[in-house]
């Protein structure tokens, strides 16, 4: 445990900043476009707007990916995509642990930085803190649709990561997901896919409403696309980075290395 921590931790503190800045993105672009203040709400309807967030959001998942940071550290911010990495054989028990805790804590200070920077905006019932919630379509749709979501996105990351002419556009194809995830999702469960997402937006707005969704649902359907790769596809899963042609080191077990 001491060791890994000792010469891995630049790559936790990167997931931890990463998902920390996806918070404060979508916090500030939340209050950008949902804020009863702000002129773009008044000017666009809810579906205009709804897509812009999943471009703003898509394009900052994008941003991180190919960041120097998102290289070195593969760029999951996200304890579900770790979590099957880890169950494909490819992070070490302590780095899969590590990345976790980060990944959370990155999660919540991403938040309390936004509140300190927005004040009030952040907290406003139209934000809330950017929570998501299931919506009036109920729970169980909100399961599925978490499932599904999260399905699509590790079968695009298994897929492409492991194509040689394809793997270097990985963040690009994750990026179009969110955005897609978010513009026609959103209203059915708020589109987390992000145990540590929801969670950072949880414990800050203090509001817990069916937590467990969002810590359920992502990891299983993620968990049904390794299973399904491992089933059908006859590639090697490579690497557990989602951006692996760069000169940055690589703490995983990596098939890239032989």
């Amino acid at each position: 445990m001491l060791q890994s921590l000792r010469r891995h931790w630049p790559e936790y503190a990167i997931e931890a900043a990463g998902l920390g800045f996806f918070m404060i993105a979508a916090c500030s672009f939340a209050v950008a476009l949902e804020h009863p203040a702000s002129p773009i709400r008044e000017l666009l309807p809810v579906f205009p707007r709804r897509a812009l967030m999943g471009l703003a959001m898509g394009a900052t998942n994008i941003a991180i990916v190919y960041s120097p940071w998102g290289k070195r550290s593969g760029a999951h911010i996200n304890p579900a995509v770790t979590w099957t990495f880890y169950r494909l054989g490819k992070i070490e028990g302590w780095d899969a642990l590590f990345y976790i805790l980060a990944q959370f804590t990155g999660g919540i200070l991403g938040v309390v930085i936004a509140v300190l920077a927005l004040g009030a905006w952040v907290s406003h019932p139209s934000i809330n803190y950017v929570a998501t919630i299931p919506g009036s379509y109920g729970i169980p749709l909100a399961f599925a649709a978490e499932v599904a979501m999260a399905f699509l996105m590790m079968s695009m990351i298994l897929e492409v990561t492991n194509q040689a002419r394809l793997a270097r556009f990985t963040g690009i194809f994750a990026g179009i997901l969110v955005f897609a995830f978010i513009t026609f999702e959103a209203p059915i469960s708020g589109m987390s896919i992000n145990p540590a997402r929801t969670f950072g937006s949880a414990f800050n707005a203090r509001l817990w409403t069916a937590l467990w969704l969002y810590f359920l649902a992502p990891p299983l359907g993620m968990a049904l696309a390794a299973e399904v790769h491992r089933r059908t596809s006859h590639a090697t899963v490579r690497c557990a980075k989602l951006h692996h042609d760069n000169d940055e080191r690589c703490i995983f077990r990596c098939g890239y290395a032989t």
